[in-house]
């Protein structure tokens, strides 16, 4: 299993040999260390701990320190999950960029933009209420939310509403790579990716 952090830069063109332009995201990608290897005997399921990023040693708790110990400190720590089939990288071991090739595919997990409380038009596609006979401000009102008929006059559970958009963990899936940099560890990536520009993406091969 490949995986990887990275960080989102910004999006640009990508054009082939034929001219055809292609959307593409430049992330910086790596390099990532192991913190921690977790095992089946011992924790109840395999998975790794990696450390992202520099960060300054007075600003982690000492319990963190001490888990880091001879590492380094370091901004971020995730957990991925492994195979029980596949053997646990042993702490300290350094993972970037080389694993992945062009033309692979993988899937992209991060956080997306958050775009503050917004109505049903936005947030769930509504169309909105007629333009004409008489209707002056009901061009995106949500309509009806209950009734006598339904329900019993009452808004069931999980009626689609106004309410806070975005900002929720999104995994985007069959990205293509379209170039693989180790000298500046950047990784480029057909299409668009969750987040703003410098959001921590999860990268899964």
């Amino acid at each position: 299993m490949k995986f990887i952090l990275a960080t989102k830069q910004h999006m640009t063109q990508l054009f082939d040999d034929d001219g055809r332009a292609y959307p593409a995201t430049l992330l910086t990608a790596g390099p990532v260390t192991v913190t921690q290897a977790k095992s089946q005997e011992c924790d109840g399921y395999s998975a790794v701990q990696v450390g992202f990023g520099a960060q300054k040693a007075h600003r982690l708790s000492a319990q963190v320190r001490g888990h880091l110990k001879n590492l380094g400190p370091f901004r971020t720590l995730r957990e991925f999950r492994l195979p029980e089939s596949e053997a646990a990288l042993e702490r300290g071991t350094t993972l970037d960029i080389s694993q992945f090739t062009p033309g692979e595919r993988v899937r992209v997990s991060g956080v997306s933009k958050g775009k503050g409380f917004q109505g049903v038009v936005k947030r769930h596609g509504f169309k909105g209420g007629p333009r004409s006979h008489g209707q002056k401000h009901s061009e995106r009102e949500p309509g009806s939310i209950g009734g006598g008929g339904r329900a019993g006059g009452r808004v069931v559970k999980g009626m689609r509403m106004a309410g806070r958009m975005g900002g929720d963990r999104v995994t985007v899936k069959n990205l293509k790579v379209l170039g693989v940099d180790q000298t500046t560890n950047t990784l480029l990536l057909r299409g668009a990716v969750p987040g703003r520009r410098g959001t921590l993406v999860e990268i899964r091969g």
